[in-house]
């Protein structure tokens, strides 16, 4: 895009936002691709994220991420969503032609499994829950799905709840693998998420490479990345044939990138130049409230976007 068509499409939409003349979804009229073209990465909101403008309902949310840009979305809820609510967020997505990012699976009731821990009954029921995923991917179209490991064992070595780990990822594996579904792997910080097993992306590199499947990469999550170890580039240039997926939030606050800490422009570029054409998943709260907050948060994705995909 050129750059007079961008500031010039950014600003009507900004005033459009601001002064609260913007179509809600239940009117006739929405921006057109004139005033809000596509966004050149894959950028993919959640719901919640733009509520003060689209409401509660996911569809409309999804609608107005469409008419924004947004060409993904994603939904860590999708899998306790009921199925008619999935079946019709999957219409809604292929009507749009948006890509379903992350949704969690593996949850048993509601709380993630520990294992780490040398437990059949454990492996049995997270597995349960593997295949039940398959089902809510498939009506939704998605091909990733987050898994979390669990927490730490402080009574037993770390070399046998590593091993303990990537075998009962080799048995997800193989449920995923013939549906071309991948669960990622994501390393949470330990200041917000203290005692989990899963932290570094050294970590899941190593996991991914022992259960060797293009069913099991990492999610790498640049907010918990930043906290946990930093060094952003370099691991990410390390772990590159392992990830499947990255996430975003700035640091402090876990907020929309140029908010915080984390140079995003660089970052972004450096994993476009590598080639990378999956989704970021926008996994972070806004920085502000209300329709302004959330026109913020389109105006800072337009930033990035445009920073780094203008000469290409």
């Amino acid at each position: 895009m050129k750059r007079r068509t961008f500031v010039k499409s950014t600003a009507l939409t900004s005033t459009l936002l601001a002064t609260g003349t913007l179509p809600n979804l239940q009117a006739k009229n929405r921006l057109n691709q004139a005033t809000a073209p596509k966004f050149k990465l894959k950028f993919a909101p959640h719901t919640g994220m733009f509520k003060n403008h689209a409401g509660d309902n996911p569809l409309d949310e999804i609608q107005f991420m469409a008419d924004q840009g947004f060409t993904a979305f994603e939904d860590n809820y999708l899998k306790d969503r009921e199925p008619a609510m999935q079946d019709k967020i999957g219409t809604k997505l292929a009507q749009l032609n948006m890509d379903m990012g992350v949704f969690v699976g593996g949850r048993i009731k509601g709380k993630t499994p520990s294992l780490v821990m040398d437990d059949e009954s454990i492996r049995t029921a997270f597995l349960k829950r593997i295949q039940d995923s398959v089902t809510a991917a498939k009506r939704t179209n998605a091909t990733w799905m987050t898994v979390l490991p669990g927490r730490l064992d402080l009574r037993q070595d770390m070399g046998y709840q590593t091993a303990h780990v990537i075998e009962v990822l080799k048995r997800a594996a193989d449920i995923l693998a013939p549906h071309n579904l991948v669960m990622v792997l994501e390393p949470l910080n330990f200041f917000n998420h203290p005692g989990l097993f899963l932290t570094k992306i050294a970590q899941a590199y190593q996991i991914c490479k022992a259960v060797d499947s293009p069913a099991c990469k990492i999610l790498f999550d640049i907010y918990h990345q930043q906290i946990q170890e930093g060094n952003l580039i370099p691991n990410i240039d390390k772990a590159w044939s392992e990830i499947g997926y990255f996430q975003i939030g700035d640091n402090p606050g876990r907020k929309e990138p140029t908010t915080g800490e984390i140079n995003y422009k660089n970052v972004f570029k450096h994993i476009h130049e590598k080639g990378f054409e999956g989704i970021y998943g926008m996994e972070h709260r806004n920085f502000s409230k209300g329709k302004e907050g959330e026109l913020a948060v389109i105006k800072a994705y337009r930033e990035v976007d445009y920073a780094v995909t203008k000469n290409r």
